[in-house]
Formats: structure tokens, C-alpha cells, sequence
């Protein structure tokens, strides 16, 4: 006669009555990404969030919701550093780049883990890292030269010296790319920041490790608080407000949404407001660094200087 196999029961006796036995399985712990505003990493203040989670549905992180509050403090913050950052030395802010980018290469493999944990695979995230740390050096290199290149001596029919410069425009509003987690964030905070600017950036909601992680790397890099702040959240609710508010000089987005775009130009009108659109960038190529970029949320400022002129005054010796 054959011998069955009695399965042990997964229920105990208590004094409470039958009882299934607890899993013995450990309840992983999420961490929590903390959005970051003039230096510091407060939560959002609405208290809302929201769980990151990749493509097969495994949650990855308890993620910050931010609100139009989050926006406004945040452009507080980047209103008053501005001053400061833009009248450092172009080759402080190069300096401080470059800072960066050391910072991130000793952090290479924790960014890699977020890559590969949101769908990259190892190769990828790897390239991607890569990348975005020389990308920082490209635009650290930048710092003190797109003045020079981009400056001119203007030809003029009086006795004066005309030049014209470029200055940074203010504090720039971004909405990241939401299909990249680190490059395309690395390569529109870069040429912001090198010309003198301050941002306030919303991150990928999709693929929010890598900016909140990243925020970490300027908190250690020397970047004064306030000159780039990011925050995590829904596009749908909050790019109104990165165009609509008064403080802001510029606002770039990095999506193909029409209807987003033209919701941006016809807010921009307020306060005349720049609108930058890097909706065909392909920022893990070559055309995806340019001084030019630096050049986009630059103004050209103008100044004549009255000189005595000898050269046409028919004065001989």
C-alpha cells in the first residue's frame, strides 16, 4: 500500500482560536525621495505621494507629489541665488561643474542600480552614467568661453565703443525630459547653470530615482543652495504654474505634448516670458551638447562707451 505524504498545515491553535501562521518573508522597506529646495530636502508640503514603479509593476519607491506651493517655494529659492551665482566667476561656476561631475563618478554604481531597476539594462545604464558625468565637464569647460565667443565689437558711426554680451536671463522654470531619468536631466541643467542662470526642475515622473539621487550630488558639490532645485510630481498638474508664474525669466520642455506647448506660449505673454522647446533632442548624441544651449536662456545685453576719435579727427604730429 503506498504511503502518502501528510502536508504540515499552515494553521496554529491559539488561545484566540485557529490561526494561519505569519509569513516569515521581510517586508521590504521603500525609500522615500525628498524633493530639493534651496539646499535643503523637505517634503512636499501637501504631504501627498505617490509609489514609483517600474514596467513590471514592482514598486520601487515612495516618491513626493509636489504642489503649486512645492513651485512657489522653489522659486523663491533660485529668485535669491540668483544674484550670487550669476556674479561669480565664470571660472568658479566651472570649477563647481566639475565638482559635480567628480561627485557623480564616485557614485556611479548607485546610479546605475536606479537605471536598471527603471527597465535599463546594465550595459545601458552604464553608457548612460558615462555620459551624463561628461556632460558636466563639457559645460564645465564652457564657463568662461561662450562669453568670449558669443561677445562681439560692434562697428559703429560715432565716437564710441559698442559691445554687446551675453547675460543670464534669470531664474529658468524645466520640465525635464519624462522618458530619461538622468541624461536628458544632466543636459538641460548643465547649460542653465553654466551661464549664470538659476532652475527649478520637475523631474521625470515616471523615472524619478535618478533626480532625486542627483540632487545629492549637487548638495556635495559646492553649488550654493537654491541654484538648482528639482521636484517630483505630475506634469498635467504643475506645468501651468512653471510657465504662468511671474518670477520666472524662461521655462524649457522637453516633451512632444501640442497641447502643453501651446498652453506655454500663450501664458508666456504675461511676463514675456522665453519659451524653449526641446521636444527633437536626442541628448545620448553629439547634438545633444552645444554652447548654443548655453546661448538659449541668455540675454544680449548692449553698452556704449564714448571714446575720443583720433583716427578721423584729421589732427596730424
Amino acid at each position: 500500500m503506498e504511503k502518502r505524504a501528510i502536508k504540515k498545515s499552515s494553521l496554529s491553535i491559539s488561545e484566540n482560536g485557529i490561526e494561519e501562521k505569519k509569513s516569515t518573508r521581510r517586508l521590504e522597506v521603500l525609500k522615500t525621495y525628498k524633493i530639493y529646495i534651496g539646499g535643503q530636502f523637505p517634503r512636499t508640503e501637501s504631504g501627498r505621494y505617490y509609489v514609483a514603479k517600474n514596467a513590471d509593476g514592482k514598486q520601487l519607491a515612495n516618491v513626493c507629489l509636489s504642489s503649486r506651493k512645492d513651485f512657489r517655494d522653489a522659486v523663491v529659492a533660485a529668485r535669491g541665488a540668483f544674484g550670487g551665482w550669476s556674479g561669480r566667476a565664470a571660472f568658479n561656476r566651472g570649477q563647481i561643474l566639475y565638482r559635480m561631475a567628480e561627485m557623480l563618478e564616485g557614485r556611479k554604481a548607485q546610479f546605475i542600480e536606479e537605471l536598471t531597476q527603471q527597465d535599463s539594462t546594465k550595459g545601458k545604464a552604464e553608457k548612460e552614467v558615462n555620459l551624463a558625468i561628461d556632460r558636466l565637464i563639457y559645460y564645465a569647460g564652457w564657463c568662461d568661453k561662450f562669453q568670449q565667443v558669443f561677445s562681439a565689437v560692434n562697428p559703429v558711426a560715432t565716437s564710441h565703443f559698442n559691445f554687446s554680451v551675453p547675460e543670464p536671463t534669470g531664474v529658468v522654470s524645466i520640465i525635464a525630459p519624462q522618458n530619461d531619468s538622468l541624461l536628458g536631466l544632466v543636459s538641460v541643467i548643465a547649460p542653465v547653470i553654466a551661464g549664470g542662470n538659476t532652475c527649478v526642475l520637475l523631474a521625470s515622473e515616471s523615472k524619478p530615482l535618478c533626480a532625486v539621487t542627483f540632487a545629492e550630488v549637487i548638495n556635495s558639490s559646492d553649488m550654493p543652495g537654491g541654484v538648482v532645485n528639482i521636484l517630483t510630481g505630475k506634469v498635467s498638474e504643475l506645468a501651468p504654474w512653471f510657465v504662468d508664474h511671474m518670477d520666472v525669466n524662461a521655462t524649457i520642455y522637453c516633451e512632444n505634448d501640442s497641447s502643453v506647448q501651446k498652453m506655454m506660449q500663450e501664458k508666456s505673454a504675461l511676463n514675456v516670458k522665453r519659451i524653449i522647446f526641446y521636444n527633437s533632442v536626442k541628448w545620448d548624441t553629439e547634438k545633444g551638447q552645444s554652447p548654443y544651449f548655453i546661448m538659449d536662456t541668455q540675454e544680449i545685453k548692449t553698452t556704449w562707451h564714448p571714446i575720443e576719435n583720433i583716427a578721423g579727427s584729421g589732427a596730424g604730429y
